[in-house]
């Protein structure tokens, strides 16, 4: 008779996210993820396959969760004030929370474009996150926030990008201030 597992699985997942999201992929060891998980070598290929199944496992938990808070703060008495919020709401992380940086931008800066199952989880979460500006961004523009011209598609890439730019320069080291000041740079930006 099989061993029942004696583990809760998403907590498990939870501690081998962690480890990938200090240390990245290539430099997490498998006694790295036993170790911080609990659990035996057989019980880890048996719940969750091996390393790579393990990491891609996480890493689509974390953008979920990651894209799941952002939308939570997308809110506002006005669509650039909800814009505002969400990107306040990152800046106003604690320090703490940013040293390690984006789980999801450190897996870009370590993979790269040259994996397809790393770039099909980056951009599902990535078409959540601008699905949601995007109907913010054509509110602004039909409530005249910003110009009715405004190039939507385009504006929301900015918006993404100045995000991914504020996750770096946490990790960097930047100030809750300096962040909060980005943020509002970028809001002030789209009303031209």
């Amino acid at each position: 008779m099989a061993r029942q597992k004696e583990f809760d699985r998403v907590d498990t997942l939870n501690k081998a996210l962690e480890v990938f999201w200090q240390k990245g992929y290539a430099a997490t060891s498998t006694s790295d993820l036993l170790e911080a998980m609990q659990i035996g070598r057989q019980s880890l290929y048996d719940t969750f396959g091996d390393k790579r199944s393990l990491y891609l496992e996480a890493l689509a938990q974390y953008n979920d969760a990651s894209v799941t808070d952002l939308l939570r703060h997308l809110k506002g008495d006005t669509p650039l004030a909800a814009i505002d919020n969400m990107l306040q709401a990152f800046a106003s992380r604690p320090r703490r929370d940013n040293a390690k940086g984006c789980m999801g931008v450190n897996a870009i800066s370590e993979f790269g474009t040259g994996d397809e199952e790393v770039n099909a989880l980056r951009d599902a979460s990535a078409r959540r996150l601008n699905r949601a500006v995007e109907e913010q961004l054509r509110a602004a523009a039909a409530s005249g926030e910003i110009g009715a011209d405004t190039d939507i598609p385009q504006a929301a890439a900015f918006l993404a990008s100045t995000l991914s730019g504020m996750k770096i320069s946490a990790k960097a080291g930047a100030s809750i201030a300096t962040l909060r000041a980005i943020a509002s740079f970028a809001v002030r930006g789209l009303r031209g």
